[in-house]
């Protein structure tokens, strides 16, 4: 009890500091300056800080109930986790290719409309918004049957990657019902990147929200037996995520017909705007940043596999860490969100020196957001674990992990943050190259020497995640002002 109220008071006593800082930080000319746009990206960034830091809050609360029924069953939704995120973080970045494009085309649109030309030039770009609603959904179809393709394969092959046979045992009906889950999964992301797109992010939130909630309720009733269910452990959690990720494309096609603005996209849909060239274009731009995604998750899950190697204690208390360094990196994700969008908008009116400031001012709000999540983990690390478990074994493991995790949030949240301003300009080809060396070529041999030649085991992969993710957090940085003074250049400078 005494540990904990120091930490407590530790934390408070760093709360009471920023909170000093954000007073006579507010007084310098540079707020002054930047407050318009933080006050933008966090009008865009908090809909989908909350959407995202939802589907963490439901993974956290999977883990949590799971971790409560059985120690095995954490392991085995940890494991089918890890394998599933692989190909669905692929996917899912695949698909924030749209939120660029159409959000550069509804720059223009509002150019257009504020300078008051043509009809005929507005509904042009209309219709550009029109079809990459319709190609995009092919483009979604075509990744999903390529997600089932990757993910169906490994069923029958869970017990090749040395887990404990009784966490094998316990993932398999689990890891089946989630696979399946990716179909409606998919269908939601687009949508949702399709709307960030033309700068609505409040509907995905309600979304997520409401079947977050769906689906917490559905894990009280079908892991643990409530209501007349029978008590199911990792597979009721796996019912539970099917049903409720089948609930949200739906709620977002009903959402989109209800608005008079969106509807009239989904009514202008034709077959005849289905076109090669079009999906191609959603390829070039959507790959990389799917293989950049990749590339992160492969590193997570491969971390998973190796920390299965050394026992399911270790394996429990990794998840505990990554559970935790996912809630806050949603909320970086959040911002990188924002700052997309803003980055294309102002990008389609012309605008750099706007294209600078939302940036700029992203990057201030990361770091906020990071010191916070830091400083919650390193100060709770002795608390935190308790929260999913009792194991007396895997706690102190996890206690050590959450301070590496703590250290970590820098570097993640720049990486991301970098990652959205370079897809807010379309450039995508080169940061996919910086993620590939720096998540598999660096952090994964590293990870492997430290865990297991230097006798370090979990603590040594944490390690190499942190100075893995240094290098994109700088180089993106880096890439991002040399695109900017290229753009200007070439002529392309504030005209409004």
């Amino acid at each position: 009890m005494q540990v904990l109220q120091l930490n407590f008071n530790k934390f408070f006593d760093m709360c009471k500091f920023l909170c000093t800082f954000a007073r006579n930080f507010r007084m310098s000319y540079s707020f002054r300056a930047y407050y318009p746009y933080y006050k933008r990206n966090l009008k865009l960034a908090f809909p989908v800080m909350l959407t995202q830091f939802g589907a963490a809050l439901v993974g956290l609360a999977d883990s949590v109930m799971v971790g409560h029924y059985g120690t095995t069953d954490l392991a085995a939704v940890s494991f089918s986790n890890a394998l599933f995120f692989t190909v669905m973080v692929f996917a899912m970045g695949a698909l924030m290719g749209i939120t660029p494009l159409v959000g550069h085309v509804h720059g223009r649109l509002e150019k257009l409309l504020k300078a008051g030309t043509t009809d005929e030039e507005i509904a042009h770009k209309h219709e550009q918004i029109t079809s990459y609603l319709t190609n995009g959904l092919v483009f979604t179809v075509l990744m999903s049957i390529l997600s089932l393709a990757l993910l169906a394969p490994c069923i029958g092959f869970l017990d090749a990657f040395g887990q404990e046979p009784e966490v094998v045992t316990c993932a398999r009906p689990y890891y089946i019902l989630i696979v399946l889950s990716i179909v409606p999964f998919l269908l939601f992301t687009f949508s949702k990147q399709f709307l960030e797109g033309l700068g609505n992010t409040t509907i995905a939130m309600l979304i997520t929200i409401g079947c977050n909630l769906l689906n917490i309720l559905l894990n009280w009733v079908l892991i643990y037996g409530h209501w007349g269910f029978q008590a199911m452990g990792a597979e009721g959690a796996g019912w539970a995520s099917l049903i409720a990720r089948c609930l949200m494309p739906v709620c977002f096609f009903i959402a989109m017909l209800c608005k008079a603005d969106w509807r009239r996209y989904l009514t202008s849909m034709r077959r005849n705007l289905i076109t090669r060239r079009e999906v191609e274009h959603l390829l070039t731009i959507g790959m990389p940043i799917g293989l950049q995604s990749f590339a992160e998750a492969f590193l997570f899950t491969a971390s998973f596999v190796i920390i299965g190697w050394i026992s399911k204690e270790s394996l429990a208390a990794h998840h505990i860490a990554n559970q935790m360094a996912d809630l806050t990196f949603m909320l970086a994700l959040g911002i990188g969100s924002a700052t997309t969008i803003r980055v294309s908008h102002q990008l389609g009116k012309g605008d750099l020196q706007a294209v600078r400031m939302a940036s700029h001012a992203s990057v201030h709000l990361c770091l906020l957001m990071n010191t916070i999540g830091a400083a919650i983990m390193i100060l709770g690390r002795n608390v935190i674990p308790y929260i999913f478990t009792s194991d007396p074994e895997v706690v102190p493991i996890a206690s050590t992990l959450l301070i590496i995790a703590g250290t970590l949030q820098y570097a993640d949240g720049l990486q991301c943050i970098g990652a959205a301003m370079l897809r807010g300009i379309q450039d995508v080809r080169v940061p996919m190259r910086i993620a590939l060396f720096a998540y598999i070529g660096v952090a994964l041999p590293l990870g492997l020497a430290l865990t297991f030649p230097m006798g370090l085991g979990a603590k040594g992969m944490w390690i190499a995640f942190v100075i893995a993710l240094a290098i994109p957090a700088v180089l993106f940085h880096v890439r991002f002002h040399r695109q900017m003074k290229r753009l200007k250049f070439n002529g392309l400078d504030e005209v409004d």
